[in-house]
């Protein structure tokens, strides 16, 4: 997945490192959130020095970092300063000691005063031995945490520092950066709504080894999931191809033929439309309540027109094919068209080719297909089948809004912001 250099821009990020060998992961976690637009100040502990120095971290966020050795009241270079100026905390990694002390409001390092002062949503990254994470003093902490204002991003199974494989390794860098930007970016009218994202080109088989399919490289059904999930959707992406370094916290259903995509998306509407339990309340006796917005479908998946009228097990044989083959195709029916769209909005997907056609066309699926709109593709040129780049027309009955060239996942969060006028 290609990061715009725009998606955290005017974002400020306060980074909490403590002391963990796993320190050496926030050098690449800075260098996503740089990447990405973001201005990234950091805040270390004495033990976290003793595993990478300030120097790395000053070299990558080109600010000055926070520690025991600086702090300053001349300036804002102390922890409640920098815990003002933040957007989002990030705690990366998290020590059981760490995790230990926020639970208890223990403010006695640099790091520990500003996650006190910081009054938002903090995110925290644990790190630690699979006994010490284990521990049910540790597992009751990273609870009280968990509804005290902190998101946890859970830990890995790996071959530890200890030399031992278990529970306990820091999430990867791009995980975290993945959760630091939903808490960034989410917004009210997506937070908490269902949405369906399909994607790819469906494989029709022809027999066990040879297929049908189309050039759908279903980077754009993962573009527009991924900005969903970063607005704060509960968002469902079921496709045959996905690009990589999706969200791991993002649902995925990997499926193979237009039949199968089809028995899961009536699934997941069917689940879409009886909405998305609310988060625990901070008090234990205030039941979780059922949060009910309409749920959207995006069908981005290039479905085969035509599929093999006799599908073979096993391989056929070229002997006995012949010099010729001519396998029979028979119409795939419309799976948009044929859905129960009550009560969800639809956005369907079009890819033309004829520049000089496409508009009509598009136009004449909104109605043949009785979708809320239609996202128009013209390939060509930058916009071809697996480019990182593309432009849409965005089509409803009553406008059409030209959304420029631009990488996919700007231009998935520009889509966004048209859908939520459906």
């Amino acid at each position: 997945m290609n990061i715009p250099s725009d998606l955290l821009a005017g974002k400020r990020v306060l980074l909490g490192v403590s002391g963990s060998i796993a320190a050496y992961k926030s050098l690449e976690l800075v260098r996503l959130y740089i990447k990405a637009g973001a201005e990234v100040k950091v805040v270390m502990s004495d033990a976290a020095k003793r595993f990478v120095t300030p120097l790395s971290f000053e070299t990558l966020s080109r600010n000055e970092v926070l520690h025991s050795d600086n702090e300053s009241w001349a300036n804002r270079h102390n922890h409640i300063q920098s815990a003002e100026d933040a957007d989002l905390m990030v705690i990366a990694p998290a020590t059981a000691n760490t995790i230990a002390k926020l639970a208890n409001a223990v403010a006695d390092n640099l790091l520990l005063q500003c996650a006190l002062a910081y009054p938002g949503v903090k995110l925290l990254c644990p790190s630690a031995n699979t006994q010490m994470l284990q521990n049910p003093i540790t597992q009751a902490n990273l609870k009280m945490l968990g509804v005290a204002n902190y998101d946890i991003v859970g830990t890995q199974t790996k071959e530890l520092a200890c030399q031992t494989t278990g529970d306990g390794a820091m999430a990867e860098p791009l995980e975290i950066f993945w959760h630091s930007a939903r808490l960034l970016l989410q917004n009210d009218f997506w937070n908490h709504r269902r949405v369906i994202v399909t994607g790819g080109g469906t494989i029709e088989r022809l027999d066990d080894v040879r297929y049908l399919s189309n050039f759908s490289s279903g980077k754009m059904a993962s573009a527009l999931a991924t900005a969903l999930f970063l607005r704060g959707a509960d968002v469902n992406l079921i496709a045959t191809r996905f690009d990589t370094g999706l969200p791991e916290a993002m649902h995925t259903l990997d499926v193979e033929s237009s039949e199968e995509l089809a028995e899961y998306l009536t699934d997941s509407i069917r689940i879409a439309k009886k909405g998305v339990m609310s988060k625990p309340s901070l008090l234990a006796d205030e039941p979780r309540h059922l949060i009910q917005k309409t749920p959207y479908l995006f069908m981005a998946a290039a479905i085969s027109d035509y599929l093999p009228a006799h599908p073979q097990q096993g391989k056929l044989k070229k002997d006995v094919l012949g010099d010729r083959w001519s396998p029979e195709l028979r119409q795939n029916s419309d799976i948009i068209a044929s859905l129960d769209k009550t009560g969800i909005k639809t956005i369907a997907f079009k890819a033309e080719f004829d520049s000089d056609a496409a508009l009509a066309n598009a136009k004449k699926a909104l109605k043949e297909k009785a979708v809320d709109a239609v996202a128009l593709n013209v390939l060509g040129g930058e916009q071809g089948f697996g480019s990182d780049k593309n432009a849409i027309t965005f089509i409803t009955e009553q406008s059409e809004t030209i959304l420029p060239l631009s990488h996919k996942l700007s231009l998935a969060l520009h889509l966004l912001d048209e859908a939520e006028t459906l």
